[in-house]
């Protein structure tokens, strides 16, 4: 498995001259698979753009561009560069959209295609010379896609449906856990609180702690684990809690506890500056241990062989 990173960041694509070394679009993640080269995408967010034009020049020449795409959820900045995919607008291209969806009413295809309405945008869904189906996944411990590779699946802490992906190939694993926060006690834990149930609290941490350890235990022993980490803990318990994403320490805790071989750090907020990701590798970057994970930020054209 090739693992390359077309698109790093999290909530809105921050292009500039602050941002150019570690990447400012959103979130976009290309998976190759085996000797044929299999086409797998991990969500559609502004960096899909730039990996449509390179399948133009690559693979586009060898025949008809074929793939499946695979989104964590549906906020824009997970699906926003979907119409600027230029392999959805070249007859003969084949590509599966699977995903989650909140919202019962909402099927799969309306939510993403739902962006690409003349009031928003000059192409409309139905105008597309691809063929594109769409597939609604829940939580699931095996998806077989043929060929040796099995996906797993794992709902994940935020705001809307959002799943985790576990890829199996070859004796390798990839895993992908964004958008997410850790699990928290939601009942009331100050005993001086009128409200305070002594029970409820007690069982509302046992929940936590059992949810967190169920996400750990779908990432343990991964190859590469990319994970959410748009905050620095400090910034988190600021005002963050709630927001759906983690922080660096905690991403860092976990993929120790679960015995993580490599992680890259994910999701990054849009206002980090390179000159900033810089002095945070140097701190989260250092082995404590020889058992730790090998421990990054992702960056833009980042490349990495399982």
């Amino acid at each position: 498995m090739r693992v390359r990173f077309w698109g790093v960041r999290g909530s809105i694509p921050c292009p500039g001259e602050k941002t150019w070394r570690y990447g400012g679009n959103s979130a976009c993640i290309e998976l190759r698979i085996g000797e044929e080269n299999r086409l797998i995408i991990i969500d559609a967010g502004s960096g899909i753009r730039e990996l449509g034009n390179h399948l133009l020049r690559h693979d586009l020449p060898k025949g008809p561009i074929t793939g499946q795409i695979f989104l964590s959820h549906t906020h824009w900045d997970h699906i926003m560069g979907f119409p600027y995919f230029t392999p959805i607008y070249i007859p003969g291209s084949q590509l599966t959209v699977y995903g989650p969806v909140t919202f019962e009413d909402d099927p799969l295809e309306e939510v993403v295609g739902g962006q690409m309405k003349y009031r928003y945008f000059p192409v409309n869904m139905g105008e597309l010379r691809s063929e594109i189906r769409y597939e609604r996944l829940r939580e699931t411990s095996e998806l077989d896609l043929g060929d040796g590779l099995i996906v797993a699946t794992k709902f994940l802490n935020h705001p809307v449906t959002t799943l985790g992906y576990r890829f199996q190939y070859g004796g390798k694993i990839f895993c992908t856990c964004y958008d997410t926060e850790p699990f928290r006690n939601l009942f009331i834990t100050d005993p001086n609180h009128p409200d305070y149930d002594e029970a409820m609290a007690l069982e509302g941490e046992e929940v936590a702690a059992e949810q967190n350890a169920v996400v750990e235990e779908f990432f343990a022993g991964a190859d590469l684990l990319v994970h959410d980490a748009q905050y620095t803990e400090a910034e988190y318990r600021q005002n963050r809690v709630g927001w759906g994403h983690s922080s660096m320490e905690y991403a860092v805790a976990a993929a120790k506890r679960a015995g993580v071989k490599r992680m890259a750090l994910f999701h990054h907020d849009p206002d980090r500056t390179d000159e900033r990701f810089d002095e945070l590798s140097a701190e989260y970057g250092c082995k404590e241990s020889a058992s730790d994970p090998d421990i990054f930020f992702a960056r833009e054209g980042m490349i990495i062989e399982l």
